[in-house]
């Protein structure tokens, strides 16, 4: 579960991580009335869960109480990379004189966790790691020892951090590993930690993702869920017993097996280049022995995103009998439309295997006009991805 930038916040706070002071708005007028509190010049920051929300003009530096009303206004509703904004965080503006990059995620591949610690921070780690990958010091932190003060402070040495930040950093690289570790979470970033000019170390960003496996143990965090958007959704697919996650993209995926859906996401990608760069809007796997009233149920999720403008059902009969998935795809739109609710986003089908001639064979006699048929995965996904251009 990723988190957005205000509620990343929220666990720094309450692991010591120093932080600028900062209130959420969701008016112009609110953020007005904290740029006051806060002493006027402030930063004004979209918050969604995706990069790039600077270069999208979502985070704007606002001299007094009207500019942060007017930047609020401006920002507020603005669309970035298919997210919506519908909050902004109101953050007293820092004096910085430098910018350094810290994380901490988790490596699954050696199983283990791993520091990424960069002296070049305020700037994409990746374009860093590829021009200047001597830049990017990379340290294991094992799970169970984690990282004493010593390991802390020889990742600022190796980082080329000014020798003057290594206590201070060191300090806030142990708490953030604190974050990682009592939270459960696989991703802990801050780009940009800075130094001030009065030589304050604060985290002015966060980045933070929980393991959903882990929810269990933190009922306090159950409000991260609530929050109207992706998480709802995975919330509500949690319940139907959906394997469900969403992404960034706007064609939504519909796939009976962990690796045609895998598989899926690729093709849709490699197709979406021919159309602007459309890409998968989640995963959901109905699994190999889904009802008609599962894919109802997964249908319903991937309509119901604002996201979505078209949707990928890609379905190889098995378990699972194509014609089983027709009905399924014929029961949720009638369901939909009863309810009010839009059916119109066009649907891309394509069956395969078990049932799969009177499967297609549903779909066309149902003559829903928002179905298209096609006979191949390459075929499907094409179309979807040009629909979703449209």
């Amino acid at each position: 579960m990723d988190l957005y930038e205000y509620e990343a916040k929220q666990l720094f706070g309450d692991h010591d991580v120093p932080l600028a002071e900062r209130q959420l708005a969701t008016t112009p007028e609110q953020a007005a009335l904290s740029a006051a509190r806060l002493g006027g010049r402030v930063v004004v920051k979209a918050q969604v869960k995706t990069g790039g929300r600077g270069k999208a003009g979502g985070v704007q530096v606002a001299d007094d109480p009207d500019d942060a009303r007017a930047e609020a206004d401006r920002i507020l509703g603005m669309d970035i990379k298919g997210h919506t904004v519908h909050r902004v965080l109101i953050e007293e503006a820092s004096d910085i004189a430098e910018e350094y990059y810290v994380s901490f995620l988790l490596d699954r591949a050696n199983r283990t966790f791993l520091s990424i610690c960069s002296a070049e921070g305020g700037v994409e780690i990746e374009e860093v790691a590829e021009k200047r990958p001597e830049a990017v010091v990379r340290t294991p932190v094992d799970a169970l020892n984690g990282l004493d003060r010593e390991t802390a402070l020889a990742i600022c040495e190796k980082a080329g951090l000014p020798q003057q930040v290594h206590p201070p950093t060191a300090t806030v690289l142990q708490r953030l590993w604190e974050v990682a570790r009592e939270e459960d979470a696989t991703l802990v970033e801050v780009n940009p930690l800075v130094r001030t000019a009065d030589n304050r170390i604060l985290a002015l960003d966060g980045k933070v993702t929980l393991d959903d496996n882990a929810l269990d143990r933190h009922p306090e965090r159950t409000p991260f869920h609530d929050d109207g958007d992706s998480a709802s959704l995975e919330a509500r697919a949690k319940e139907k017993g959906l394997n469900y996650v969403k992404l960034d993209g706007q064609v939504g995926i519909i796939g009976n097996g962990a690796g045609l859906v895998m598989s899926t996401l690729d093709v849709v990608s490699y197709a979406g280049e021919a159309h602007g760069g459309v890409q998968p809007a989640n995963f959901l796997d109905i699994g190999g022995g889904a009802s008609a009233d599962v894919m109802a149920d997964g249908l319903e999720i991937i309509l119901g995103d604002g996201d979505v403008k078209s949707v990928f059902v890609n379905v190889f009969g098995g378990i699972t009998a194509c014609d089983a998935v027709a009905e399924g795809i014929v029961q949720a739109l009638e369901m939909l439309a009863a309810r009010g609710d839009d059916v119109s986003k066009p649907l891309v089908v394509r069956l395969d295997g078990n049932s799969a001639e009177r499967g297609r064979r549903i779909l066309t006699e149902a003559g829903h006009p928002a179905v298209r048929q096609a006979p191949t995965m390459d075929g499907a996904a094409a179309q979807a991805a040009e629909l979703a251009a449209k």
